[in-house]
C-alpha cells in the first residue's frame, strides 16, 4: 500500500516534478539546433567531460572519473575521442609524471561558447512568448534553484524529503549537517540525464 503524502512534503515533490519535466523538455529542445551548427558530433557524456574540465582545468583522469562517477576506462575513452577531435589536450603533470592533466583547447572553448550562445538564443525565442512579469518571476525562481543546487552539490548526498517518517531507534538525536540537507530536485546523478547527441560548429 503506497504512502499518501500531503502538506509541505507533497508541495516540495510537486515542485521537483515540475522542474524535472522542464529538464526533460530542454534535453529534447537542445537537439533541435539546426544542422550545420557544427561538423563535429559531440555526445552528451563527452559534453559533461568538457564541462568538468572547463571548471577544473588541469584535472587528472582519476579526479575526472570521481567527479563524473564513472569508471576510469570509460572516462579515458571519452577523453580519447575529445582529444582526437581537438577539444581536449593531455599533458604531463608538473607535480607527478605519473599523472596526466586535462585541459580544454582553444577550439574546445570556442565550441562550448558557440553551443551556449545557440542554446541561449533558442531559450530567448521561447521565453519571448511569456509576459515581462512572468519572466521576472522566472528569473527569481531560477536563481533560487541554482543556489539550492550548488549547496546540494557541496553538501553531498542527502536523505530524501520525507524519509524521516521512518525513524530509526536513534530518532531525536542530533543528525549530521549533511543528513539534514535536501537533495537537489531532479538530480539523479548530480546532473540531469542527457539524451541523444549535440551538434556543434567548428
Amino acid at each position: 500500500m503506497g504512502v499518501e503524502r500531503s502538506g509541505p512534503d507533497q508541495r516540495l515533490r510537486d515542485v521537483a516534478r515540475a522542474i524535472r519535466g522542464v529538464i526533460e523538455l530542454l534535453e529534447v529542445y537542445w537537439t533541435r539546433v539546426p544542422d550545420g551548427f557544427s561538423p563535429v558530433t559531440v555526445s552528451a557524456p563527452q559534453l559533461r567531460v568538457m564541462y568538468v574540465i572547463e571548471r577544473r582545468e588541469g584535472i587528472n583522469l582519476r579526479q575526472l572519473g570521481s567527479e563524473l562517477e564513472a569508471a576510469p576506462s570509460s572516462v579515458s575513452r571519452l577523453c580519447d575521442r575529445l582529444e582526437a577531435i581537438g577539444f581536449v589536450r593531455r599533458s604531463s603533470s608538473t607535480a607527478s609524471r605519473r599523472e596526466v592533466e586535462l585541459r580544454l583547447t582553444a577550439q574546445g572553448r570556442v565550441h562550448l561558447d558557440r553551443l551556449r550562445a545557440r542554446r541561449e538564443e533558442r531559450l530567448a525565442a521561447a521565453l519571448a512568448r511569456a509576459s515581462p512579469t512572468s519572466r521576472a518571476r522566472l528569473a527569481e525562481a531560477v536563481e533560487t534553484i541554482r543556489v539550492a543546487l550548488i549547496a546540494g552539490v557541496r553538501a553531498g548526498p542527502a536523505e530524501p524529503p520525507g524519509a524521516g517518517a521512518q525513524q530509526s531507534p536513534h530518532a531525536g538525536t542530533e543528525q549530521p549537517q549533511h543528513a539534514r540537507t535536501e537533495q537537489p530536485p531532479g538530480d539523479g546523478t548530480e546532473r540531469p540525464p542527457d539524451t541523444g547527441t549535440e551538434r556543434r560548429t567548428g
